[in-house]
């Protein structure tokens, strides 16, 4: 309307047309036809420069007669919303399709190809985008990318697939990508801690869609999530949120940065033979932060550059420990006083008194607790060894510690057992045991010689041993009758030695054999 109103303020001073378009540059014809237009309203040009601009623009422009509607669009027009309905709902419909479907009801219809003009101008009107404005630290958004990576098993040559997890912040869309041994729960949270570590705090809520590991029941309105993915929240002093069921556009910062992953991470790593999933996460790894550090356009600061100035003071702090996954299952405590992990199938002992219980396992990737009536009776290192025992001795009955104890012995064990009892005691200790081929055979008899402290005490022991020791040969039953007897009491001179049956023809010999 400027040049409008310096058009009319040099006609009204009587410039000539062509002098108003060397001062304007408007093109002559242009000129006139304003000045005709504004002239056949009957208004002198300073009563037009008076007028408001939407006053002097509707002389200036004034409204077309409105042309007769298209009956063809008219009928489109009822028709298109049933026709967006049903290529959203139903599975393997086409535009090609439903514009058969029209022309069978319309004969005299559009052509397929102003059908589908018609109907994207349609979409395009109907489903507007909404420009979203973040607040920093509000929304962590999460989502699986919709094609895997993969790395090469050297021992089969097996193509094994990774799913990758694919996270972003909206409001300095800084990114975080990781391939994952599998979408499992397990391996899910483990990647959700690195990523908030990645970080360095916690945002106050997080944006998922409705993957099952956190969403048990998609809803618009109160969706349910999984126990463990609110423990995890829980943890982090956040919640999560889920979006709409199929409308991607509800997370529309971590979409793109899929599309960024791969158009950076995957062209990359394309045709690049890797051999293990960790260097594969280390391949990524040091794709993102090459991601993250570019600068986004022209004279901005990167992606990282503005999150750790404008949005990482917004965060949470982290908690002290990482979340650990914790599993549950039940189990009923067997008469050998163990409980079996069915997920292993390994049993773990609990104390003996608790027999016939029935407990509840919670354990992780670690450890192992078992709680009766939400006591904690046992606690174990995780073994993930098929068939397994894991048993701690205090939870053994006395006897069963005692033969335990006793299972574990060597020869030199009962030579120091011995030696606290007496040097004779341990002299003779040292015969029994080299009294056999295989040592092992005469473990149960220094057993014997050392429970008759028991039943004796030590200094009796100690005395049947001198007095044994002088013997030829020595065996468990040699000292217990002599303790039997009491022939331990018998004092014996320095000098004297234990009788020894004088040489007599009463001997078989080899004839005797024969």
């Amino acid at each position: 309307m400027l040049q409008i109103r310096k058009i009319l303020q040099l006609a009204a001073a009587g410039e000539s047309v062509r002098e108003i378009n060397r001062i304007t540059k408007v093109h002559r014809n242009t000129i006139h036809e304003y000045l005709v237009q504004l002239r056949s309203t009957g208004n002198s040009y300073q009563d037009l420069l008076n007028l408001k601009d939407a006053e002097l623009a509707e002389y200036v422009y004034p409204k077309k007669e409105e042309e007769a509607p298209d009956e063809r669009l008219k009928d489109f027009l009822q028709e298109v919303s049933k026709y967006k309905s049903d290529l959203i709902n139903c599975k393997g419909m086409t535009r090609k399709r439903l514009w058969g479907k029209h022309l069978a009801k319309y004969p005299d219809s559009y052509s397929y190809s102003q059908f589908c003009e018609h109907f994207a101008r349609y979409l395009n009107k109907s489903d507007p985008t909404m420009v979203m404005s973040h607040r920093p630290g509000d929304v962590f958004q999460i989502d699986f990318a919709g094609t895997d990576l993969s790395y090469i098993d050297r021992s089969t040559g097996e193509i094994i697939p990774c799913p990758v997890l694919v996270c972003s912040l909206p409001y300095s869309s800084l990114a975080y990508i990781e391939p994952l041994a599998s979408t499992q729960l397990e391996h899910l949270v483990a990647s959700l801690n690195r990523a908030v570590n990645y970080l360095g705090g916690v945002t106050n809520w997080i944006l998922t869609d409705n993957m099952r590991q956190i969403v048990t029941r998609p809803c618009r309105y109160e969706p349910t999530f999984t126990e463990l993915s609110e423990q995890w929240a829980v943890h982090y002093n956040t919640f999560f949120k889920a979006t709409r069921v199929g409308k991607p556009k509800d997370k529309p910062t971590v979409e793109k940065t899929v599309d960024l992953g791969y158009q950076n991470i995957y062209a990359a790593l394309y045709e690049k033979e890797i051999y293990s999933l960790e260097e594969l996460c280390s391949r990524v790894a040091i794709l993102l932060d090459e991601f993250n550090n570019r600068p986004m356009y022209k004279n901005l600061p990167s992606r990282m550059e503005r999150f750790q100035k404008e949005e990482k003071p917004f965060l949470k702090e982290l908690p002290y420990e990482p979340f650990v996954l914790k599993h549950r299952a039940k189990a009923k405590v067997k008469k050998n006083y163990h409980v079996i992990l069915g997920e292993d199938w390994h049993q773990y002992s609990v104390p003996y008194q608790y027999i016939g219980k029935k407990t509840i396992l919670i354990y992780d990737e670690k450890e192992v607790e078992v709680y009766l009536d939400l006591r904690r009776i046992a606690v174990h290192k995780r073994n993930y060894r098929k068939n397994g025992y894991t048993t701690l001795p205090e939870h053994m009955p006395e006897s069963h510690k005692k033969y335990n104890e006793q299972r574990g012995w060597t020869g030199d064990d009962f030579i120091e057992k011995a030696g606290k009892i007496g040097d004779y005691t341990e002299k003779i200790m040292e015969r029994i045991l080299s009294s056999r081929t295989f040592m092992e055979q005469t473990y149960d008899a220094c057993l014997g010689v050392l429970r008759l402290a028991n039943k004796y005490g030590s200094n009796r022991l100690e005395a049947a041993c001198k007095r044994a020791s002088q013997g030829p040969r020595i065996n468990y039953t040699i000292i217990k009758n002599i303790l039997k007897n009491n022939q331990d009491k018998v004092l014996l001179s320095e000098n004297q030695v234990l009788p020894f049956l004088p040489p007599h023809d009463n001997i078989r010999g080899p004839e005797s054999y024969q």
